[in-house]
């Protein structure tokens, strides 16, 4: 008898096991139907919610669209060019800055540095290219801000 009842409770025990694996897995199935029971009231907010994001996202479509269209004009490449104005009286405190956008247009300002002033000059560069003559400093700001 002994036997029987070590039988039935091995039994018991290896049913209980595999009762319980079945309610944990239908308990992961059933965690995405609402507490409440109410899964098309579920659905209903859902909807509402995707609707929200559509709607948003139609909003910032026309501002992605006109900062794609101003980008070009943003200024894209810079480089600094240290050189010395005064034949090494100064330190190489005097620059050339090139500053250009995604097509290659923009400005160098040119400061040079004397013993009793700084000079401050401004060239346009189009495409790359100065519209005046550009001095061999500012030329490689401009060459360096472009990865020439």
């Amino acid at each position: 008898m002994n036997e029987i009842a070590v039988g039935a409770a091995g039994l018991a025990l290896i049913l209980g096991g595999a009762g319980l694996a079945v309610a944990l897995s239908n308990r992961r199935r059933m965690s995405v139907i609402p507490r409440d029971g109410n899964l098309i009231e579920t659905l209903r907010r859902l909807d509402e919610d995707l609707a929200n994001v559509e709607t948003a996202v139609a909003r910032l479509q026309p501002v992605v669209k006109s900062l794609g269209e101003r980008m070009p004009g943003a200024l894209r490449y810079a480089s600094v060019v240290t050189f010395d104005a005064n034949e090494d009286r100064t330190g190489h405190l005097s620059r050339s800055i090139a500053l250009l956008n995604e097509r290659r247009d923009g400005l160098v300002i040119t400061l040079l540095h004397g013993p009793r002033q700084t000079l401050f000059f401004t060239k346009m560069i189009t495409d790359g290219t100065g519209v005046e003559p550009l001095s061999p400093e500012e030329q490689a700001a401009v060459d360096r801000a472009l990865g020439r």
